[in-house]
């Protein structure tokens, strides 16, 4: 086995390596970022909400509470205003939802799912938690999803969720009597699900990790090859000389030229040595013939 195929093998075993370790952490920082840039889309999208529901409660509610005696106004409700938002969005994102998740919704549209009634479950079992953030398969691919619990701590909600004989008329007429009553203080009715699609940054950090991959095999093919010319030019070429010299004067030929050495590396230095020698045995042999021919 010559001395080029051992330094590829050991070089392409180390590139080998090199490039799976890369990869595999490459990969997974690649993944991290696009979960978290998913999962600041979701906060952004649900603080976006919150806010909303906010700006209903302290500014479009006090101006239509004369109106709401006479009849119901939906655009008084947070969770209308909120709905109302994120339909506007999804005209641009469609993938992209939001949800105020409830176990005994007032309104029916607002009903938990099954896997939105896990959500709620999970909050009322960690009464502490204020978030949940999990994935979970769409039909359109994976999907981020974030919750945030809808616990009554207002006793001003009571009044129309308690009992339906304490909710007003006007809503009584539009819901009816069946769903959204039963309600407690401290209790977590339901969740505020968004979901945000993870497909698009997925795909970006897959098609990023693609290029790194392919730069990096590059790089080390560009290294392999300049170190291949350095190893032939720098080591094997000048061991080839030495080697074939050797040959010539290990078969009686010492009228062989010297080697012209250039540089002060240790192939230089075995060079030189070997001058010496060649130079050593001619002397010595000179000697011998003097002492003969006496």
């Amino acid at each position: 086995m010559g001395l080029r195929l051992k330094f590829n093998l050991v070089l392409s075993g180390a590139t080998l390596l090199g490039l799976l370790v890369a990869g595999f952490l490459g990969n997974q920082m690649l993944q991290d970022n696009a979960r978290e840039e998913v999962l600041e889309k979701a906060r952004i999208m649900m603080e976006s909400a919150v806010a909303v529901r906010h700006y209903t409660v302290n500014e479009i509610k006090p101006l239509l509470a004369v109106q709401q005696r006479r009849q119901f106004i939906p655009q008084t409700v947070p969770a209308y205003a909120a709905h109302s938002y994120v339909k506007a969005l999804q005209k641009n994102y469609p993938d992209y939802s939001y949800k105020e998740a409830t176990l005994n919704p007032t309104n029916p549209a607002n009903r938990a799912t099954e896997w939105e009634s896990d959500i709620v479950a999970w909050f009322r079992k960690s009464e502490t938690s204020s978030e949940l953030v999990g994935e979970r398969e769409t039909a359109t691919g994976r999907s981020l999803y974030l919750g945030h619990p809808i616990r009554i701590t207002n006793p001003a909600c009571l009044t129309c969720h308690s009992k339906p004989s304490k909710a007003p008329d006007t809503l009584i007429s539009t819901y009816g009597d069946s769903n959204g009553f039963g309600w407690k203080l401290n209790e977590v009715i339901g969740a505020q699900v968004v979901s945000v699609p993870m497909s698009v940054p997925l795909k970006r950090a897959e098609e990023t990790f693609y290029v790194f991959i392919g730069s990096l095999v590059g790089v080390f093919l560009l290294v392999g090859v300049l170190l291949n010319i350095m190893l032939h030019v720098i080591v094997i070429k000048p061991v080839r000389l030495v080697s074939a010299k050797a040959d010539e004067v290990s078969m009686g030929n010492l009228n062989v030229e010297e080697l012209s050495i250039k540089g002060s590396d240790e192939v230089a230095s075995l060079g030189r040595s070997f001058n010496r020698m060649h130079r050593s045995l001619d002397n010595a042999l000179k000697m011998l013939d003097d002492t003969m021919d006496d």
